[in-house]
């Protein structure tokens, strides 16, 4: 059985940090590309960040030098360490893992960024 868990998600305001979680069972994330989405109400899901399996980042414009994607291997997770948090940063945050022909979604958690 696969699963990605999501976590760290809640009420922050402008400005401030959160610190998101991916935990996953029955696949081992080292060997995976790992992303984080979000998706905001009406619009397109979007990538914000990857950690591939050679530990390769890319972050999309919109977040980079705020966000950090990381991972503790040990226990089998990949974090998403987010500052300076803006009103657009609001919505659900999505981990992805896709190897081997195979990709996986999380259930998602939502992030609320008050002005």
């Amino acid at each position: 059985q696969v699963q990605l868990v999501e976590s760290g998600g809640g009420l922050v305001q402008a400005g401030g940090s959160l610190k998101l979680t991916c935990e996953a069972t029955g696949i081992n994330l080292a060997y995976y590309d790992t992303h984080w989405f979000r998706q905001s109400p009406g619009q397109e899901r979007e990538r914000l960040a990857t950690l591939n399996n050679v530990e390769t980042t890319y972050y999309d414009d919109s977040v980079k030098g705020r966000f950090t994607i990381f991972r503790n291997k040990e226990k089998n997770m990949v974090h998403l360490q987010m500052t300076g948090l803006k009103p657009e940063d609001t919505g659900v945050y999505y981990c992805h893992a896709a190897a081997y022909g195979l990709t996986y979604w999380g259930q998602g958690t939502q992030v609320t960024v008050s002005a």
